[in-house]
């Protein structure tokens, strides 16, 4: 017995399990406490609440399991939000091509990044802190204040309800939720049956092996942060959905938030080791705090960043003290 609870201690899925079992733990505390807490609507309002920092975190997770970071994604949401906005309420333009072009602008945001830090070996903090700033003064270049979206296309997704079948009838979901989700999906596939997959990893656990073994660190690089462009200007859309409006103040800290989703659901923030399904865990378990103090009703909101900074330093220390065994 003591074997083998050495051995899942030991393991480098153990903080991923940790995760899941403090999500199952977080619930069953509200479940217990709150009348209603249980209710599948509330369940699925963590989805609903969070779908744009599940985006966020499948790209984040791309990032850090290549070993690089990304500190610009909450301002390329917030600037996808101002520039989707302006383009609708003031240029008037169709809101597909609206969309179109905001994901192309954060995927090449994303590349640009990357080509940065590839071709003048520099330190992606450095450079996403760079971009970080970049992305939120642009959005004051556009307007200091909120522009209301009303464009048809986006109100419509923003009300839409999609109703549940079965057991489940009653509750619903929204679009946001459910493009999160497939997201969600797709990252997973990406990460685990394609090359490009096996490249991040690769790239992760050590950039001069992957070099040796003849793989692209170049493209593979610029490709991560093209991505995780590609999944904040995807979040920017989800939340201009759910706030129907764009400024520049939306998104504060999202991308420390993004983070600690991943490095909760198990990712090593050093690179080379992680889950993208642990994107879910993580932003689930940032979603289950929120909630239990919402309902709690007497706490301040700040309480949820002491917790998810509590949370993450543990988190890390863990990896910390596991790294030497998880590499063995």
């Amino acid at each position: 017995m003591k074997q083998a609870l050495r051995r899942a201690v030991a393991a480098p899925s153990f903080t991923s399990w940790v995760s899941v079992a403090l999500m199952a733990a977080l619930f069953g505390a509200g479940a217990g406490s709150y009348t209603g807490f249980a209710s599948t609507q509330v369940v699925l309002n963590l989805l609903i609440d969070n779908a744009f920092l599940l985006v966020i975190a499948v790209g984040m997770s791309f990032v850090i399991l290549s070993g690089g970071i990304d500190l610009s994604v909450g301002s390329v949401l917030a600037l996808t939000t101002m520039v989707s906005a302006w383009l609708l309420q003031v240029a008037h333009w169709p809101a597909e091509a609206v969309i179109a072009l905001a994901l192309v602008g954060g995927a090449a945001f994303g590349a640009l990044q990357g080509v940065v830090i590839h071709v003048f070996k520099l330190q992606a903090f450095i450079v996403t802190l760079a971009g970080m700033f970049l992305a939120r003064g642009l959005c004051f270049l556009i307007s200091v204040d909120s522009i209301t979206i009303d464009a048809p296309l986006f109100v419509t997704l923003s009300q839409t309800q999609i109703p549940l079948p079965g057991p489940f009838s009653g509750a619903f979901l929204s679009p946001g939720a459910l493009i999160a989700l497939v997201v969600l999906a797709a990252g997973l596939y990406v990460a685990h049956c394609t090359a490009f997959g096996r490249g991040v990893y690769a790239l992760g656990g050590s950039e001069a092996s992957a070099l040796m073994m003849g793989l692209p660190v170049g493209r593979t690089k610029v490709a991560v942060y093209a991505l995780s462009g590609f999944c904040a200007s995807l979040a920017g859309l989800l939340f201009a959905f759910y706030m129907l409006s764009g400024y520049g103040q939306h998104a504060q800290g999202v991308e420390l938030d993004a983070i600690a989703a991943v490095v909760i659901g198990g990712t090593v923030l050093t690179g080379g080791y992680g889950y993208v399904a642990g994107a879910l865990s993580g932003v689930l378990v940032l979603g289950l705090i929120q909630t239990l103090i919402a309902f709690d009703g007497t706490l301040s909101s700040w309480w949820t960043k002491i917790v998810i900074g509590g949370l993450l330093f543990l988190f890390c220390a863990v990896q910390r003290l596991l790294a030497p065994r998880a590499k063995h």
